[in-house]
C-alpha cells in the first residue's frame, strides 16, 4: 500500500493559513519580549522564591513546547519532528478528526466496547462513527471490518490495551490494518506501560499511515495536567501543528511534565507495584462466588463481571469506595470496572466486597 497523507486531507485544511507568532519566528532567548502585548510587570505575587518559570507567567507558553518534546524524544527514542502534544489525548483525537473528516461525508472505525471519546469527537465534527463489536475475546473481526469500510473510511481507532476490556489488541490484526487501510490507523497506547505487549513506536518507520496515542495521566501520574502525546510521520504531525490551536499547552504544565520525566526510575517501580498489586487483586476475587468472570488485563483496571453488580456498586458508593459501572454497555452487563489503587486502598475494597457478600448470604 502506498500511502500519502495529502490523499486525504481536507481540502479546506491544506489551504488552512496557521495562526503564527513571533515566537514560531524566533527561537532564540530574546533580552527584550515586546511582540505579544503581555503584561511586562510579571507576576510578582508569585514571591521572589518562586522558581523562575513562575514569575514569568506573564509570557506566552513555547506554542511548539520545544523542550518538552525534546524530553520526550530522548525517552521515547523519536525525534521531535514526529511528536504533537496536546491538551490529554483528546486534543489529538479530536485534531486528527478535523484534520480528515470531511463533515456530512466521511466516518471513522472504532470497535465497541472502547473509549468514549472517539465517538464523541466524531460526533462533534459531523463524522459519522461505525461501530463494529468486538467477539467474544474482545478482539476485531476482520470480515467485519473489510465490509464496513468504503471510500470515505478516514480513520480507524483501536485501543490497545483496550479500555475498558483491558486486553490487548492481537498485533496481526493491527498488521492487516495497516497494510490494507488507505487512511489513518490510530493506536491509543494510555495503557502501554502496563502492557506485556511492546509500543508501536518503532513501527513508525515501516507505516506511513500510523498514529499512536499515548498519554502522561495513567503510569506518569499526572492526570492533572492534561498532556497527551501523538506520534507519527513528520508530514501527519505538521498537519496537528497547522490545526491545533496556537497555545494549548501551558507554562506551568510544560514545566511540571520536564520535571516528572526526570523521575523515570521512580515511575517504573510504581508501575512494577501496580502489576502487582493488579495480580493480587485479581487472585482476591478469584474463587468470590460473587465474581462472573475477571477478564484478563493489561491495563490498570480489572473488568470483573460480578452477580447483583448494580448493588454492589451502589454498596461501594455508600462505603466511599467508587468504581466504575459499565453494565449499561452491550457485552459488558453486569462489569465493573475497578482501577488498581494502593496495596491499602485494595485491601478496603476486598474487605467491602465480602461484607456485601456476607450480607447476601
Amino acid at each position: 500500500m502506498n500511502f500519502n497523507i495529502e490523499n486525504i486531507i481536507r481540502p479546506n485544511i491544506k489551504k488552512l493559513v496557521p495562526y503564527t507568532t513571533a515566537r514560531h519566528e524566533y527561537t532564540g532567548t530574546a533580552e527584550i519580549y515586546l511582540d505579544a502585548n503581555e503584561n511586562p510587570f510579571g507576576t510578582d505575587w508569585t514571591g521572589t522564591t518562586a522558581p523562575d518559570w513562575m514569575q514569568q507567567l506573564n509570557r506566552y507558553p513555547d506554542p511548539m513546547q520545544i523542550k518538552l518534546k525534546e524530553k520526550l524524544s530522548s525517552i521515547k527514542g523519536v525525534p521531535t519532528q514526529n511528536i504533537f502534544l496536546g491538551n490529554g489525548s483528546d486534543e489529538a483525537i479530536d485534531v486528527l478528526l478535523r484534520m480528515v473528516g470531511e463533515p456530512g461525508k466521511d466516518n471513522i472505525l472504532l470497535f465497541t466496547p472502547t473509549y468514549g471519546m472517539y465517538a464523541i469527537c466524531a460526533n462533534m465534527n459531523d463524522v459519522t462513527v461505525k461501530e463494529i463489536p468486538l467477539n467474544k475475546a474482545f478482539q476485531p473481526d476482520l470480515e467485519l471490518v473489510l465490509a464496513a469500510l468504503d471510500q470515505n473510511t478516514k480513520i480507524i481507532f483501536l485501543c490497545s490495551p483496550n479500555n475498558p476490556t483491558g486486553n490487548n489488541i492481537d498485533p496481526a490484526t493491527i498488521e492487516f490494518l495497516l497494510t490494507h487501510f488507505n487512511g489513518l490507523v490510530v493506536i491509543d497506547e494510555a495503557y502501554i506501560n502496563y502492557s506485556s505487549q511492546k509500543s508501536w513506536i518503532p513501527e513508525l518507520l515501516h507505516y506511513g499511515n500510523l498514529v499512536i496515542l499515548q498519554t502522561l495521566s495513567k503510569a506518569w501520574g499526572l492526570a492533572g495536567l492534561r498532556v497527551g502525546m501523538a506520534f507519527a510521520s513528520e508530514a501527519i504531525i505538521s498537519y496537528m501543528n497547522k490545526v491545533k490551536y496556537p497555545y494549548n499547552i501551558n507554562v506551568a504544565t510544560q514545566e511540571l511534565a520536564l520535571q516528572a520525566l526526570e523521575k523515570i526510575t521512580s515511575i517504573n517501580q510504581q508501575t512494577i507495584e501496580l502489576i502487582k498489586e493488579r495480580k493480587w487483586l485479581e487472585d482476591q476475587l478469584t474463587g468470590n462466588h460473587l465474581c462472573i468472570c475477571i477478564y484478563p488485563s493489561d491495563a490498570n483496571f480489572l473488568l470483573v463481571k460480578f452477580k447483583q453488580a448494580k448493588k454492589l456498586y451502589d454498596h461501594l458508593c455508600t462505603k466511599g469506595i467508587i468504581v466504575r459501572d459499565r453494565s449499561r454497555i452491550v457485552q459488558l452487563e453486569n462489569c465493573l470496572r475497578i482501577t488498581i489503587g494502593t496495596a491499602a486502598e485494595n485491601k478496603k475494597l476486598i474487605s467491602e466486597i465480602i461484607q456485601f457478600k456476607l450480607k447476601q448470604e
